[in-house]
Protein backbone atom coordinates (compact mmCIF):
# COMPACT_ATOMS: atom_id res chain seq x y z
CA UNK A 1 0.00 0.00 0.00
CA UNK A 2 2.57 2.21 0.74
CA UNK A 3 4.66 2.07 -2.60
CA UNK A 4 0.82 2.12 -4.35
CA UNK A 5 0.30 5.89 -2.52
CA UNK A 6 3.80 7.07 -3.26
CA UNK A 7 4.00 5.79 -6.78
CA UNK A 8 0.41 7.61 -7.00
CA UNK A 9 2.21 11.20 -5.19
CA UNK A 10 4.57 10.75 -7.98
CA UNK A 11 1.98 10.49 -10.62
CA UNK A 12 -0.10 13.27 -9.12
CA UNK A 13 3.44 15.48 -8.98
CA UNK A 14 4.12 15.15 -12.58
CA UNK A 15 0.92 15.80 -14.28
CA UNK A 16 0.68 18.85 -12.10
CA UNK A 17 4.21 20.00 -13.21
CA UNK A 18 3.30 19.07 -16.52
CA UNK A 19 0.12 21.28 -16.44
CA UNK A 20 2.18 24.31 -14.52
CA UNK A 21 4.40 23.98 -18.18
CA UNK A 22 1.08 23.86 -20.15
CA UNK A 23 -0.16 27.10 -18.69
CA UNK A 24 3.24 28.81 -19.12
CA UNK A 25 3.34 27.65 -22.49
CA UNK A 26 -0.07 29.05 -23.49
CA UNK A 27 0.88 32.23 -21.04
CA UNK A 28 3.92 33.70 -23.02
CA UNK A 29 1.93 32.54 -26.27
CA UNK A 30 4.98 31.60 -28.72
CA UNK A 31 2.70 31.26 -31.60
CA UNK A 32 1.28 34.61 -31.42
CA UNK A 33 4.68 36.07 -31.94
CA UNK A 34 3.87 35.42 -36.27
CA UNK A 35 1.96 38.74 -35.33
CA UNK A 36 4.65 40.72 -35.01
CA UNK A 37 7.63 38.56 -37.69
CA UNK A 38 4.53 38.59 -40.63
CA UNK A 39 4.15 42.42 -41.00
CA UNK A 40 8.00 43.01 -41.25
CA UNK A 41 8.28 39.94 -43.22
CA UNK A 42 5.49 40.83 -45.58
CA UNK A 43 6.72 44.65 -46.53
CA UNK A 44 10.14 43.78 -47.00
CA UNK A 45 9.15 40.75 -49.21
CA UNK A 46 7.32 43.55 -51.35
CA UNK A 47 10.39 45.57 -51.10
CA UNK A 48 12.10 42.89 -52.69
CA UNK A 49 9.89 42.33 -55.38
CA UNK A 50 10.02 45.55 -56.35
CA UNK A 51 13.33 46.54 -55.95
CA UNK A 52 15.11 43.47 -56.12
CA UNK A 53 16.99 43.88 -53.45
CA UNK A 54 17.31 43.30 -49.51
CA UNK A 55 18.66 44.75 -46.30
CA UNK A 56 19.20 41.52 -44.48
CA UNK A 57 20.49 43.74 -41.34
CA UNK A 58 17.42 46.19 -41.59
CA UNK A 59 15.29 43.58 -41.90
CA UNK A 60 16.98 41.54 -38.87
CA UNK A 61 16.79 44.54 -36.81
CA UNK A 62 13.28 45.18 -37.44
CA UNK A 63 12.38 42.01 -37.03
CA UNK A 64 13.75 41.81 -33.37
CA UNK A 65 12.60 45.16 -32.39
CA UNK A 66 8.95 43.84 -33.89
CA UNK A 67 8.70 41.36 -31.54
CA UNK A 68 10.29 42.81 -28.62
CA UNK A 69 7.48 45.54 -29.31
CA UNK A 70 4.81 42.56 -29.04
CA UNK A 71 5.84 41.34 -25.81
CA UNK A 72 5.44 44.92 -24.31
CA UNK A 73 1.75 44.23 -25.73
CA UNK A 74 1.30 41.16 -24.33
CA UNK A 75 2.89 41.94 -21.00
CA UNK A 76 1.54 45.46 -20.11
CA UNK A 77 -1.93 43.91 -21.43
CA UNK A 78 -1.93 41.36 -18.66
CA UNK A 79 -1.25 43.95 -16.28
CA UNK A 80 -3.81 46.27 -16.98
CA UNK A 81 -6.38 43.26 -17.44
CA UNK A 82 -5.64 42.83 -14.42
CA UNK A 83 -6.96 46.15 -12.73
CA UNK A 84 -9.80 46.07 -13.85
CA UNK A 85 -10.44 42.10 -13.15
CA UNK A 86 -11.31 40.82 -16.04
CA UNK A 87 -8.44 38.11 -16.18
CA UNK A 88 -9.39 36.45 -12.44
CA UNK A 89 -10.32 33.57 -13.65
CA UNK A 90 -7.69 33.61 -16.25
CA UNK A 91 -5.24 31.35 -15.64
CA UNK A 92 -2.86 31.98 -18.17
CA UNK A 93 -2.65 35.26 -17.59
CA UNK A 94 1.42 36.19 -16.39
CA UNK A 95 0.32 38.32 -13.51
CA UNK A 96 -1.57 35.16 -11.87
CA UNK A 97 0.68 32.45 -12.54
CA UNK A 98 3.97 35.09 -11.16
CA UNK A 99 2.05 36.74 -8.46
CA UNK A 100 4.38 39.72 -9.09
CA UNK A 101 2.57 42.36 -11.19
CA UNK A 102 5.10 45.03 -10.87
CA UNK A 103 8.16 42.68 -12.21
CA UNK A 104 5.53 42.26 -15.21
CA UNK A 105 5.03 45.67 -15.62
CA UNK A 106 8.95 46.63 -15.94
CA UNK A 107 9.67 43.83 -18.05
CA UNK A 108 6.98 45.03 -20.34
CA UNK A 109 8.69 48.24 -20.46
CA UNK A 110 11.92 46.92 -21.18
CA UNK A 111 10.97 45.17 -23.77
CA UNK A 112 9.62 48.48 -25.21
CA UNK A 113 12.75 50.54 -24.60
CA UNK A 114 15.07 47.61 -26.07
CA UNK A 115 11.90 47.43 -29.42
CA UNK A 116 12.38 51.02 -30.06
CA UNK A 117 15.87 51.43 -29.13
CA UNK A 118 16.22 48.96 -32.47
CA UNK A 119 14.11 50.82 -34.50
CA UNK A 120 15.97 53.98 -33.62
CA UNK A 121 19.03 52.56 -34.70
CA UNK A 122 18.05 51.98 -38.16
CA UNK A 123 16.28 54.91 -38.65
CA UNK A 124 19.47 56.41 -37.05
CA UNK A 125 21.75 54.70 -39.77
CA UNK A 126 19.43 56.06 -42.21
CA UNK A 127 19.16 59.40 -41.15
CA UNK A 128 15.31 59.37 -41.83
CA UNK A 129 12.90 58.89 -38.72
CA UNK A 130 10.06 58.24 -40.87
CA UNK A 131 9.77 54.52 -39.34
CA UNK A 132 10.03 55.05 -35.97
CA UNK A 133 7.10 57.76 -36.36
CA UNK A 134 5.48 54.80 -38.22
CA UNK A 135 6.53 51.99 -35.08
CA UNK A 136 5.36 54.65 -32.47
CA UNK A 137 1.80 55.48 -34.01
CA UNK A 138 1.49 51.39 -33.41
CA UNK A 139 2.35 51.70 -30.10
CA UNK A 140 0.17 54.53 -29.28
CA UNK A 141 -2.48 52.31 -30.59
CA UNK A 142 -1.63 49.12 -28.46
CA UNK A 143 -1.71 51.55 -25.35
CA UNK A 144 -4.85 52.66 -25.95
CA UNK A 145 -6.26 49.81 -26.85
CA UNK A 146 -5.45 48.40 -23.24
CA UNK A 147 -4.07 50.94 -21.14
CA UNK A 148 -5.77 53.38 -18.73
CA UNK A 149 -7.79 55.66 -19.35
CA UNK A 150 -8.50 54.78 -22.87
CA UNK A 151 -8.69 51.20 -22.63
CA UNK A 152 -10.79 51.57 -26.14
CA UNK A 153 -10.58 47.29 -26.26
CA UNK A 154 -12.97 47.61 -23.74
CA UNK A 155 -15.39 49.48 -26.37
CA UNK A 156 -14.99 47.20 -28.81
CA UNK A 157 -12.76 49.35 -30.59
CA UNK A 158 -9.61 46.34 -29.86
CA UNK A 159 -9.85 44.68 -33.60
CA UNK A 160 -9.76 48.30 -35.62
CA UNK A 161 -6.82 49.26 -33.38
CA UNK A 162 -5.19 45.56 -34.33
CA UNK A 163 -6.08 46.46 -37.96
CA UNK A 164 -4.34 49.57 -38.41
CA UNK A 165 -1.48 48.88 -36.22
CA UNK A 166 -0.64 45.34 -37.70
CA UNK A 167 -1.62 46.49 -41.34
CA UNK A 168 -0.77 49.64 -42.83
CA UNK A 169 1.21 50.86 -40.34
CA UNK A 170 3.72 48.07 -39.77
CA UNK A 171 3.84 46.86 -43.21
CA UNK A 172 4.25 50.43 -44.47
CA UNK A 173 7.49 50.95 -41.82
CA UNK A 174 8.75 47.68 -43.26
CA UNK A 175 8.52 48.45 -46.88
CA UNK A 176 10.00 52.18 -45.92
CA UNK A 177 12.68 51.10 -44.32
CA UNK A 178 13.79 49.01 -47.20
CA UNK A 179 13.07 51.22 -50.25
CA UNK A 180 12.52 54.61 -47.45
CA UNK A 181 9.78 55.31 -50.43
CA UNK A 182 5.79 54.22 -50.65
CA UNK A 183 4.18 51.38 -52.07
CA UNK A 184 0.27 50.82 -53.43
CA UNK A 185 1.14 47.17 -53.42
CA UNK A 186 2.86 47.23 -49.99
CA UNK A 187 -1.08 49.27 -48.55
CA UNK A 188 -2.96 46.85 -51.15
CA UNK A 189 -1.42 43.35 -49.25
CA UNK A 190 -1.13 45.39 -45.62
CA UNK A 191 -5.30 45.26 -45.55
CA UNK A 192 -5.11 41.24 -46.34
CA UNK A 193 -2.98 41.04 -43.21
CA UNK A 194 -4.49 43.72 -41.14
CA UNK A 195 -7.86 41.56 -41.56
CA UNK A 196 -6.49 38.06 -40.57
CA UNK A 197 -4.17 39.45 -37.56
CA UNK A 198 -7.92 41.02 -35.90
CA UNK A 199 -9.30 38.04 -36.66
CA UNK A 200 -7.20 36.25 -34.07
CA UNK A 201 -8.55 39.56 -31.81
CA UNK A 202 -12.10 38.65 -32.67
CA UNK A 203 -12.16 34.81 -32.13
CA UNK A 204 -10.54 35.87 -28.55
CA UNK A 205 -13.51 36.87 -27.17
CA UNK A 206 -15.70 33.99 -27.75
CA UNK A 207 -15.20 32.14 -24.55
CA UNK A 208 -15.36 34.87 -22.50
CA UNK A 209 -18.00 36.29 -23.03
CA UNK A 210 -19.52 36.32 -19.16
CA UNK A 211 -15.74 37.07 -18.01
CA UNK A 212 -16.16 40.42 -20.74
CA UNK A 213 -19.79 41.53 -19.74
CA UNK A 214 -18.79 41.42 -15.72
CA UNK A 215 -15.97 43.29 -16.27
CA UNK A 216 -18.00 45.82 -18.68
CA UNK A 217 -15.69 45.38 -21.48
CA UNK A 218 -18.46 45.33 -24.72
CA UNK A 219 -15.98 43.10 -27.37
CA UNK A 220 -17.53 42.47 -31.12
CA UNK A 221 -18.56 39.12 -29.58
CA UNK A 222 -20.43 40.81 -27.08
CA UNK A 223 -22.23 43.43 -28.59
CA UNK A 224 -23.12 40.66 -31.67
CA UNK A 225 -23.78 37.48 -29.63
CA UNK A 226 -21.73 34.75 -30.36
CA UNK A 227 -23.87 33.14 -33.08
CA UNK A 228 -23.44 36.50 -34.96
CA UNK A 229 -20.11 36.51 -34.36
CA UNK A 230 -19.36 33.37 -35.88
CA UNK A 231 -21.63 33.72 -38.92
CA UNK A 232 -19.49 36.91 -39.38
CA UNK A 233 -16.45 34.70 -39.85
CA UNK A 234 -17.29 33.58 -43.43
CA UNK A 235 -17.67 37.16 -44.52
CA UNK A 236 -14.29 38.43 -42.98
CA UNK A 237 -12.30 35.43 -44.28
CA UNK A 238 -13.76 35.68 -47.54
CA UNK A 239 -12.81 39.44 -47.70
CA UNK A 240 -9.08 38.52 -47.69
CA UNK A 241 -9.56 35.71 -50.33
CA UNK A 242 -11.59 38.14 -52.70
CA UNK A 243 -9.47 40.89 -52.25
CA UNK A 244 -6.30 39.10 -53.30
CA UNK A 245 -8.10 37.79 -56.18
CA UNK A 246 -9.38 41.18 -57.33
CA UNK A 247 -5.95 42.67 -57.23
CA UNK A 248 -4.30 39.96 -59.22
CA UNK A 249 -7.05 40.39 -61.86
CA UNK A 250 -6.24 43.98 -61.83
CA UNK A 251 -2.56 43.23 -62.06
CA UNK A 252 -1.78 45.08 -58.99
CA UNK A 253 -0.61 42.04 -57.46
CA UNK A 254 1.88 39.49 -59.30
CA UNK A 255 0.04 35.92 -60.15
CA UNK A 256 2.37 34.30 -57.67
CA UNK A 257 -0.02 35.88 -54.65
CA UNK A 258 -2.72 33.48 -56.09
CA UNK A 259 -0.44 30.91 -53.55
CA UNK A 260 -2.57 32.15 -50.60
CA UNK A 261 -5.73 29.91 -51.71
CA UNK A 262 -3.64 27.02 -50.49
CA UNK A 263 -4.48 28.44 -46.96
CA UNK A 264 -8.51 28.37 -47.84
CA UNK A 265 -8.75 25.37 -45.60
CA UNK A 266 -7.44 26.93 -42.91
CA UNK A 267 -10.14 29.35 -42.96
CA UNK A 268 -12.93 27.06 -43.26
CA UNK A 269 -11.77 25.23 -40.42
CA UNK A 270 -11.96 28.50 -38.61
CA UNK A 271 -15.59 29.34 -39.92
CA UNK A 272 -16.52 25.60 -39.18
CA UNK A 273 -15.08 25.41 -35.35
CA UNK A 274 -16.68 28.78 -34.20
CA UNK A 275 -20.18 27.65 -35.81
CA UNK A 276 -20.28 24.51 -34.40
CA UNK A 277 -19.06 25.33 -30.92
CA UNK A 278 -19.49 29.31 -30.53
CA UNK A 279 -22.00 28.82 -27.48
CA UNK A 280 -19.72 26.07 -25.92
CA UNK A 281 -16.65 28.20 -24.07
CA UNK A 282 -14.95 25.13 -23.27
CA UNK A 283 -15.19 23.55 -26.96
CA UNK A 284 -14.55 27.21 -28.45
CA UNK A 285 -11.37 28.19 -26.53
CA UNK A 286 -9.28 26.94 -28.57
CA UNK A 287 -10.98 29.23 -31.56
CA UNK A 288 -8.36 31.77 -31.54
CA UNK A 289 -5.63 29.01 -32.78
CA UNK A 290 -7.49 28.59 -35.26
CA UNK A 291 -7.42 32.25 -36.74
CA UNK A 292 -3.55 31.93 -35.89
CA UNK A 293 -3.12 28.96 -37.96
CA UNK A 294 -5.25 31.09 -40.64
CA UNK A 295 -2.86 34.13 -40.12
CA UNK A 296 0.23 31.96 -40.14
CA UNK A 297 -0.02 30.05 -43.35
CA UNK A 298 -1.84 33.14 -45.57
CA UNK A 299 0.66 35.62 -44.35
CA UNK A 300 3.37 33.45 -45.07
CA UNK A 301 1.91 32.70 -48.23
CA UNK A 302 1.74 36.02 -49.19
CA UNK A 303 5.14 36.50 -48.25
CA UNK A 304 6.16 33.40 -50.46
CA UNK A 305 4.38 34.83 -53.71
CA UNK A 306 5.94 38.46 -53.37
CA UNK A 307 9.33 36.59 -52.61
CA UNK A 308 8.72 34.81 -55.66
CA UNK A 309 7.62 37.19 -58.24
CA UNK A 310 11.03 39.02 -57.29
CA UNK A 311 13.29 35.96 -58.36
CA UNK A 312 11.58 35.54 -61.61
CA UNK A 313 11.40 38.90 -62.44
Amino acid sequence: MTTKAANYASAQSKASDRTERQLWLAALMPPMYSVAIFPIALGSAIAFAETHQLRWGVFLTFLLSAILILAWENLSNDVFDSETGIDDNEPTSLVNLTGNKSLIFWLSNLCLGLGIAGILAIAWGQQDFTILGLILACCGLGYIYHGPPFRLGYQGLGEILCFFSFGPLAVSAAYYSQTQAWSGAALAASLVLGVSTSLILFCSHFHQVEDDLAAGKRSPVVRLGTLRSARLLPWLCGSMFGLVGLLVALQVFPVWLLLMFISLPAAINLCRHALSYHAQPERVRNCKFFAVALHFWSSILLCLGFAMAGVIS
